[in-house]
């Protein structure tokens, strides 16, 4: 990716990866995605972050090599991550990834993550899941090493996980995606990457919306005359914590853009920390082995 003035986190791959990218779970539709895109891109947006189980990935990378021009931009300006889904963990990784290249068909991804630690159609005991996990990454690491994945993660991986994938792996992740926000500040994980070098990136930073109205959230908010969804992305993001909020509003999404041109006091970050207590508004991966 080219420099930008978009701020950004350095990757163990010594690229760049954006503090500030749109989420595009649930976004579906041509043109939903597109009218996403178009607004994302003139608010500053340089990363985006896809998945196959999304289902979005050929409109995303139309809307792109579309929009892209428009906004005097090229390929290597925009930062894309998208993620192997569970039915394709283990001997269908190749499939998977290959698939997820020629939807978006943008000539490489720069992030792709595994999605889930476990399979699809799998218990989550199933003593099959840690092979699987092996095999895919196995596979991510090959095609790192064509240049088709430029960088390599994994998303809702615990700290056992994380630990058990140190040990193997010949490339380190560059990136773990997990649920992150006030209530769930994930100390542990955020330990285990910061010791092996790997970008630590939030996802679900509103509590699917929850935090919005909370009490705390909304004083911060009133009082910096903020948003609370701002104050919660900056919350992160002020760790140097990378953020990816999902909105299909144009409106919305250029609310959320704006991060960079306020700093929260660290009475207000003490505050909003100390709203943790472990509480999980998405998929829970503990049990899975």
């Amino acid at each position: 990716m080219s420099s930008s003035t978009t701020p950004s986190v350095l990757l163990n791959t010594g690229v760049q990866m954006p503090l500030l990218g749109l989420g595009t779970y649930k976004l579906v539709g041509p043109e939903n995605v597109y009218r996403a895109v178009d607004a994302a891109l003139a608010a500053g947006y340089r990363a985006f972050d896809s998945a196959a189980v999304y289902r979005n990935e050929a409109d995303l990378g139309r809307a792109l090599k579309e929009l892209l021009p428009k906004h005097g931009l090229t390929r290597e300006d925009v930062f894309i991550t998208s993620k192997l889904g569970p039915k394709d963990q283990g001997k269908r990784a190749m499939e998977g990834a290959l698939h997820s290249l020629s939807q978006l068909d943008l000539g490489y991804i720069d992030l792709y993550l595994i999605h889930w630690p476990g399979t699809q159609g799998v218990a989550v005991s199933d003593q099959c899941n840690p092979g699987n996990r092996a095999e895919s990454w196995a596979t991510l690491e090959e095609l790192h090493a064509q240049g088709k994945l430029k960088a390599i993660g994994v998303s809702n991986y615990t700290p056992a996980h994380m630990r058990e994938l140190m040990q193997s792996c010949k490339v380190p992740p560059a990136v773990l995606q997990v649920e992150f926000h006030p209530q769930l500040s994930q100390t542990e994980l955020r330990s285990v990457c910061e010791e092996y070098g790997v970008c630590f990136q939030s996802f679900s930073s509103l509590g699917q919306g929850a935090l919005v109205s909370d009490p705390v959230v909304m004083e911060v908010a009133k009082n910096c005359e903020r948003t609370p969804a701002q104050v919660l992305l900056r919350w992160a993001v002020q760790q140097d914590v990378p953020v990816i909020p999902k909105s299909s509003h144009p409106d919305r999404i250029k609310d959320n853009a704006r991060l960079f041109d306020f700093t929260l006091s660290d009475t207000d970050m003490d505050r909003l920390s100390a709203l943790d207590c472990g509480h999980k508004y998405c998929w829970d991966s503990s049990d899975v082995v």
